[in-house]
């Protein structure tokens, strides 16, 4: 039998502020845990197609992101890392999306929390390799999301807040565990009556 100890910020109550960066489409999602329970505050996107300089979409990125920063105030920020691919020119233009992203949240001291898209996949759908489509369907059904939006970045900035909770609490990671009681006992002698 193996035993967790009691921990503080399962009851405790936050706000998650989730970002798939972009510089085309950037989503983001917005849930607050209360009690262990997750409630769905804002899912959407930002659209920066019609942008043509880049240095304005970076701009864009990071005043919609303070935006909501102050509008949730958030008390933690969940982002999707980029991921490594063939085109290096996409690669950077992430980067430097999710580090304005990333900026903006640390300008309002806002703590970071960055997650491998695998790893948003894994903690959400329990499968690493799962499809935009596939996540977005477990998202609708954890928080009872009635219609889905029409853009997957959404459900994608959605996936890294709900993966950070499933982190933070332990629920789907792996947390501290202790194998018998003397482990327990001896790893916390504070909680034993004398």
């Amino acid at each position: 039998m193996q035993l967790s100890p009691p921990d503080s910020r399962k009851n405790k109550n936050k706000v998650i502020l989730g970002i798939d960066p972009g510089t085309t489409i950037m989503g983001f999602g917005i849930i607050q845990i209360s009690n262990q329970k997750m409630k769905l505050l804002e899912l959407g996107v930002i659209r920066m197609e019609k942008i043509k300089d880049p240095a304005l979409k970076l701009k864009t990125i990071f005043d919609k992101t303070s935006e909501l920063v102050t509008q949730y105030l958030p008390d933690e920020f969940a982002i999707e890392a980029p991921f490594f691919g063939k085109n290096v020119q996409s690669m950077l233009k992430l980067g430097r999306a999710q580090g304005v992203a990333i900026a903006a949240a640390l300008n309002k001291n806002v703590p970071i929390f960055e997650y491998s898209p695998k790893k948003i996949k894994m903690s959400v759908t329990g499968n690493g390799n799962a499809s935009k489509e596939q996540v977005a369907a477990m998202l609708q059904q954890l928080l009872a999301i009635k219609n889905l939006p029409k853009y997957l970045d959404a459900t994608d900035a959605l996936a890294a807040a709900v993966c950070h909770h499933f982190q933070d609490n332990g629920t789907k990671s792996s947390g501290k565990k202790y194998g018998s009681w003397n482990t327990f006992l001896s790893e916390n002698p504070d909680r034993q009556k004398k």
